[in-house]
């Protein structure tokens, strides 16, 4: 995992746990790494973890079974909100860039039509 300095990591991972339920590569009832497991493996302070899995929790993403470890519990329709919450933001960084840059409503919504249709045209 490679991490962004201008997000806290334990957020980061929340992110990266998201899109994975969001591509369907974690399941309803899925085993996640142990806190410990996980940190050595993208070397990070095991606190960090630590407080990423007590946020999952409190979202009511994952949940903790003493003695047998963490397990996903977001089914289909957290995933369709968590997708629906992450486009927002991708969607409001994209708008407030663009914004900055001087680009209209008009010029954004050309240029975002001409970039897909190049898109498909390459498919």
């Amino acid at each position: 995992m490679e991490f962004r300095n201008s997000e806290p990591i334990y957020q980061q991972i929340i992110d990266n746990f998201k899109k994975q339920i969001i591509r369907g590569e974690l399941c309803q009832g899925d085993k996640i790494p142990s806190q410990r497991e996980f940190a050595e493996k993208i070397r990070v302070n095991p606190n960090t973890v630590q407080r990423a899995y007590r946020e999952m929790e409190n979202m009511k993403m994952v949940e903790t079974v003493r003695g047998q470890g963490t397990f996903l519990i977001a089914g289909a329709q957290m995933q369709a909100e968590i997708k629906k919450d992450m486009a927002g933001g991708v969607l409001n960084y994209f708008i407030t860039e663009m914004k900055s840059l001087g680009y209209s409503r008009t010029e954004m919504l050309d240029l975002l039509s001409r970039h897909l249709d190049s898109e498909e045209g390459e498919k």
